[in-house]
């Protein structure tokens, strides 16, 4: 599909003349360590013997119910409760193994703890509550692990082979966290949410301000990230921020101070080079939340801006889904879609600190 509109431009320059507007954008930044992120509430779970979730016996929802447990003594955010479900399951299927494997033979337990000191005895391995409440220590002592892709946390503790081992269970730990607690939380809105998960979707804070081509001479055509409103930019700079902790006003990663060479951000023709100007990791897997960069004219992009997006979801059969704003032409342009693609279409994704690519 030709998108003639896409990544039209970022903020420029622009005399008044031709405009009829002055744009002054404050160099805002925040501190080098954001805040504490707001992950959700902590949430309490209390099953009974006739609780019934598909998919699951009355042995793995207990442990599930002990995990979420020892998270809420430890007043760990839901996001981190999640994490620890999934864990779980990716480690065990939630049942407390009384064996290890190849890689682990001493490894016991709901989380397999290896027989090294630092998990406890035999027995706090083989108890659900004591061994999650030790995995839960481990994680709060990662640094910034609230702003790390679940499965990345997860490794950060278990230290397995492969950091991405535990993201195939993400989806289901959140739809046990969810079904146990019957409901009564979302992600949406936290700085914690999984930015492209279907609890995001289109989050854009600015979806109802003019375009540049709509505002009135003298009205103000930027949003706060100094992007020109429902843009491609615009909305991958606000994933951008989302995922780094900063959500509301001042954010931390502008148009302005993306790159450390004084140079803007740009259109999406430039974001390759500010990625590579600010040192942040580029490759050709997707990842959820990365952008994903078009250069002019690759898979319909603008032949002179090109295009970026977020992947939304990766898929098994070698596509993934993307996000994003002005990527279909008129008269849908300047609004939020999604679409399928295949992974070889787009010219590169554009990784965040916290994602990395799996080799």
């Amino acid at each position: 599909m030709q998108r003639k509109s896409l990544g039209l431009v970022a903020l420029i320059a622009v005399p008044a003349i031709l405009m009829g507007l002055v744009l002054s954008i404050l160099l805002l930044f925040a501190p080098a360590k954001p805040a504490a992120a707001d992950c959700g509430p902590t949430v309490s779970v209390t099953i009974a013997g006739d609780t019934k979730v598909d998919g699951y016996s009355q042995e793995q929802l207990k442990n599930a119910a002990s995990i979420l447990g020892a998270g809420k003594a430890l007043n760990l955010p839901l996001k981190g409760q999640m994490i620890s479900v999934m864990v779980a399951l990716g480690e065990s299927g939630l049942r407390v193994l009384d064996r290890g494997d190849g890689a682990g033979p001493d490894s016991r337990g709901l989380f397999q703890q290896r027989d090294n000191g630092a998990w406890g005895s035999y027995t706090d391995r083989m108890d659900p509550t004591i061994s999650a409440t030790n995995f839960i220590k481990a994680l709060q002592k990662v640094d910034g692990w609230e702003l790390l892709e679940p499965t990345l946390a997860g490794n950060k503790v278990q230290r397995n082979a492969d950091p991405y081992h535990y993201q195939k269970y993400w989806p289901e730990a959140v739809e046990l966290v969810q079904a146990l607690s019957d409901g009564k939380f979302s992600l949406e809105g936290s700085d914690c949410a999984i930015p492209g998960k279907s609890d995001a979707g289109d989050d854009y804070p600015w979806k109802n301000s003019p375009t540049w081509m709509q505002v009135d001479a003298g009205a103000a055509a930027a949003s706060p990230l100094g992007m020109f409103y429902r843009e491609c930019v615009d909305f991958a700079l606000w994933r951008v921020n989302q995922q780094m902790g900063s959500t509301g006003e001042p954010f931390k990663f502008l148009n302005s101070n993306f790159r450390p060479d004084g140079q803007r951000l740009g259109s999406a023709l430039t974001w390759k080079a500010g990625w590579d100007a600010k040192g942040w990791p580029t490759g050709s897997v997707p990842r959820v939340g990365a952008v994903v960069w078009y250069a002019p004219g690759a898979g319909g992009a603008d032949p002179t801006y090109g295009h970026v997006a977020v992947v939304k979801e990766v898929k098994d059969n070698g596509t993934y889904v993307e996000e994003g704003y002005n990527g279909n032409p008129p008269p849908d342009d300047h609004n939020y879609y999604t679409r399928t693609v295949s992974n070889t279409v787009p010219s590169a994704f554009l990784y965040l600190p916290t994602q990395e690519e799996k080799k």
